[in-house]
């Protein structure tokens, strides 16, 4: 085969390749994002991007809107799987399944307590974060232990089969520097934005990000909350953040190939390719002999 065809046969490689990226990444985002000092003031915003999502406010089972929107508010959670204790990654997928599993480069997670069973506002790490954070939906809240980092993997709810969605948002808790983020992520791991959130200064305060694709791209979210880990020990000059509500739209199946299935896809175009040349180089057979 010449080396001109193999040229050809990259090529082709390498298209498939990248428009299976491109159609990814070439859609259009709507932003949702404000500040409120109470949970009366930020409730609006939240408001905004549930009806541009979808899916009524009466939720049904494991948080299901209309089939058309999944919420988490964290309160059901079972005091065994909150402060002290941690919270199980896959909680949101086995226990009560809505198609999500977190990860984080810390120790895990951790959902804070009720009055009456132990510290709220994850007083058990620090007592003064009682007077830092507040709940918007009474009364537990969310963080990463360890990490600032919060991965959350999309699947079709109550199995392992890798989902995407279309929306994504989140009701923070004591935002008050620069330096908390969402980047969204794409089924091949392309980064498809990294946002703010905005910040207001005082305790106590909230603050919302959303991110309403025109399609259902978005298979992980990488929430940065604030500057530093939860501990016992801060400085005034880092920033402390905790999450509650996580708000976002029904995970659906993957449209586009993982990058697994796509080398799969494009070795095998690849094949044809070279068959094909080959058929055409091999000298045609002579009439035998009578």
């Amino acid at each position: 085969m010449k080396k001109k065809d193999v040229k050809k046969i990259a090529m082709i490689a390498t298209i498939v390749s990248t428009v299976a990226v491109s159609t990814a990444q070439a859609t259009s985002i709507t932003l949702f994002s404000g500040t409120g000092l109470n949970v009366v003031a930020i409730t609006p915003i939240r408001d905004n991007f549930r009806a541009a999502i979808g899916g009524g406010t009466v939720a049904g089972a494991n948080g299901s809107f209309g089939g058309v929107r999944r919420e988490i508010n964290w309160d059901g959670v079972p005091d065994a799987f909150s402060a002290p204790n941690l919270l199980p990654a896959d909680f949101f997928n086995v226990n009560s399944p809505r198609g999500v599993v977190y990860a984080t480069p810390g120790t895990g997670f951790q959902v804070s307590a009720n009055a009456g069973v132990g510290p709220i506002a994850f007083g058990n790490i620090n007592p003064t974060y009682p007077g830092i954070f507040e709940a918007f939906s009474p009364q537990r809240l969310f963080a990463a232990l360890g990490s600032t980092i919060t991965d959350v993997n999309f699947f079709l709810p109550g199995t392992t089969t890798p989902a995407v969605t279309s929306a994504f948002g989140v009701i923070f808790s004591d935002v008050n520097l620069a330096g908390t983020t969402m980047e969204f992520f794409d089924v091949l791991n392309n980064s498809l934005g990294v946002f703010a959130v905005p910040f207001v200064a005082g305790n106590q305060t909230f603050s919302f990000l959303g991110a309403l694709f025109d399609a259902p791209v978005v298979s992980r979210v990488r929430i940065t909350s604030g500057t530093t880990a939860l501990g016992p020990n801060e400085s005034a000059l880092n920033d402390l953040v905790v999450m509650d509500d996580f708000i976002y739209a029904e995970p659906t199946a993957n449209p586009v190939p993982e990058p697994a299935s796509m080398t799969l896809v494009c070795t095998g175009a690849a094949g044809l390719i070279v068959r094909h040349y080959r058929r055409r180089k091999e000298p045609r057979g002579k009439p035998a002999p009578v």
